[in-house]
């Protein structure tokens, strides 16, 4: 097969910075001013890539891997301060919600309490239903919109329960007439939800049309699997390993790991690969041909899991009593090439990578991971130490978000372990240790190095984005105002020029 995605690659550099961990005014990053001056900021430093986590609502836990949608966009990343340009919002009306007292933090319920009484108000004075821009959103997005607008109205109207815990079991099972009902009686509050994602899909499109006219191409991030509380489980419940109450019957995970003693038991309903090929993959085609249109790159999280999977039955308190299953593999990545185009991919192959996963990411030309913070243990034979990076199709990283900050990892290590890495790294002072580490990725041959942005402002691990399989302080952090003007944008412009990464 040919490698669609090998010739695409060049030598250049990025930064990863999730779009909540924006500075702003009201609690949470947004779209608006502060994503314009970061996209000054990587232009400054030289850098092509701004790597995102993924950008659709969240549910229970905050995580951008649990959304209510793998279609729609966060409403939380709506810029007020945009809305009220555009004479939809006065200033008043924004300063009467209350978006949290932190910078440093997201405080979600915050966000919950205030962020939607401010955009109804918004909404009132849209009059949008009859214009060109409206109706061209309507007929892009008409594969996913309704339904993820009435399911959204019917969780307001039900307390935001989980689908599967609806009053109206009419609903639940997702009856016709139930539904035709409800989309009348509900017709207000889905009209809401429909301004919400094409306010969300304006600003992001004009951010990416800047972006473009910078020479910065942005990498998103979308999970391999659905929220068990979605809209795609509860409108297309046939694509999914449930039962005839709607109960999954198997979910998705990993096997225990350097993460966790027991795995991970992640809870996402598993797919049903079967009826999946059985419509032509058409829920995958319209969810790439969507993202394409959003992202320049895409990430698939847990690209493993196409070749092979951790099937956990659900009644299984952990992971441990899962086993693999066999996933559509080159059928599912022929589609993905198919509907993406112009698009480059990127598989998260972190994991158990076996022959058959290396074999597909070969023939697909789709370049990997590979993350310092995994090589540096001593072990020269390590496959993350730059050395043995085997091909320059590849994506390296110091740390993901799921990885502790380069700081908090310097700090939490063993004397022996400082020492062997500076040996590594050729340094006599431990002082020098993080920010060699940086410039010697920048050295390697991966076509692309992509940095944490708190790795830069050499910030601990109080500024960790996400510690897998915990819940209660993860996708929370934030820069504050300001604060990205105190990296060393000339030297880092330098680095990539003086390793040809442009």
């Amino acid at each position: 097969m040919k490698k669609s995605n090998t010739n695409k690659w060049e030598r250049s550099a990025g930064v990863l910075l999730p779009i909540f961990s924006l500075p702003s005014p009201y609690g949470i990053g947004t779209l608006g001013k502060a994503a314009y001056e970061f996209v000054d900021f990587l232009k400054e430093m030289g850098h092509r890539y701004w790597q995102v986590l993924p950008v659709g609502p969240t549910s229970y836990g905050d995580s951008p891997y649990q959304s209510y949608s793998a279609f729609a966009g966060n409403p939380y990343f709506i810029d007020l301060d945009m809305l009220k340009e555009e004479g939809l919002l006065k200033q008043e009306e924004i300063d009467e919600g209350y978006y949290g007292t932190e910078p440093r933090y997201v405080d979600y319920g915050a966000q919950f309490g205030s962020r939607y009484k401010v955009l109804r108000k918004a909404f009132s004075r849209s009059n949008i239903e009859n214009t060109d821009e409206y109706s061209a959103f309507l007929k892009s997005s008409e594969y996913w919109l309704e339904d993820y607008c009435l399911f959204m109205a019917i969780k307001e109207q039900e307390n935001y329960r989980s689908w599967q815990d609806w009053t109206n079991k009419d609903l639940k099972f997702h009856k016709k007439k139930a539904v035709d009902e409800a989309k009348k009686t509900l017709a207000e509050e889905i009209a809401f939800q429909k301004f919400m994602q094409f306010a969300f899909f304006k600003q992001w499109h004009a951010l990416r049309a800047y972006a473009k006219d910078a020479g910065v191409e942005i990498i998103g991030d979308i999970p391999l699997y659905v929220s068990m509380d979605s809209a795609e489980t509860w409108a297309h419940s046939e694509l999914f390993e449930l039962d005839i109450d709607r109960n999954a019957t198997n979910i998705a995970g990993v096997p225990p790991d350097a993460f966790s003693a027991d795995g991970q038991r992640w809870g996402n309903p598993l797919y049903r690969w079967d009826v999946m090929e059985q419509k032509n993959f058409k829920w995958w085609r319209e969810r790439m041909k969507a993202n394409a249109a959003l992202f320049d790159v895409i990430r698939i999280d847990h690209f493993i899991g196409i070749v092979n999977y951790w099937s956990i039955p659900a009644k299984c308190k952990t992971a441990k009593g899962g086993k693999w299953m066999k996933g559509p593999g080159e059928k599912l990545t022929k589609v993905i090439d198919e509907v993406t185009k112009g698009a480059k991919i990127i598989a998260e192959d972190l994991g158990v990578l076996t022959k058959p996963v290396k074999d597909l990411m070969e023939s697909c030309g789709y370049p990997g991971m590979k993350v310092l913070e995994f090589g540096v243990a001593g072990d020269s034979s390590n496959g993350y130490l730059m050395h043995n990076f085997t091909s320059p199709n590849c994506i390296a990283y110091v740390g993901t978000h799921d990885n502790e900050t380069l700081a908090g990892f310097l700090a939490g290590c063993k004397e022996w372990e400082i020492n062997w890495m500076m040996g590594y790294f050729g340094i006599l002072k431990k002082e020098e240790l993080h920010d060699q580490m940086i410039r010697k990725l920048y050295e390697s041959i991966a076509n692309v190095v992509i940095i944490q942005m708190q790795d830069y402002l050499h910030l601990d691990n109080y500024c960790r984005i996400n510690h897998p399989s915990t819940l209660g302080s993860n996708w929370q952090w934030r820069l504050r105002p300001g604060e990205m003007n105190q990296v060393n944008k000339e030297y880092y412009h330098w680095v990539c020029d003086m390793f040809s990464r442009h």
